[in-house]
């Protein structure tokens, strides 16, 4: 698989996986690396900490159906790493868990 000159979606972006993705995904010479999370702060570091013109930022949820339709827009490839992981937040919050990790799927594979 190459990744060169492909635009890619990165949900969950600001994470610790996306940011990792993000820093292989430069190297592998991508087109545009998409990156989308809904923590503001997050991706503003994010942005600072690759200075990249190839990363663009959006912020957003993967809940929201009409944001992920404009961020797939004409890609290539989409990686979903949006979810609420941590299971006691999940247990805690189990309706926000199921909209994020169910919901929020249904949602990026209908958009893609």
């Amino acid at each position: 698989m190459t990744f060169k000159n492909k635009v890619v979606l990165l949900t969950g972006s600001s994470g610790s996986w996306g940011t990792e993705l993000i820093a292989q995904l430069l190297k592998k010479g991508v087109k545009e690396i998409r990156g989308l999370a809904r923590g503001e702060f997050n991706q503003v570091k994010l942005s600072r900490k690759f200075n990249d013109s190839r990363l663009k930022i959006i912020i957003g949820d993967v809940r929201d159906y009409g944001k992920l339709k404009f961020a797939c827009k004409g890609v290539d490839y989409v990686f979903h790493l949006a979810a609420i992981k941590h299971v006691p937040l999940a247990e805690d919050f189990p309706y926000e868990a199921i909209k994020t990790n169910i919901s929020g799927t249904r949602n990026l594979v209908r958009a893609a």
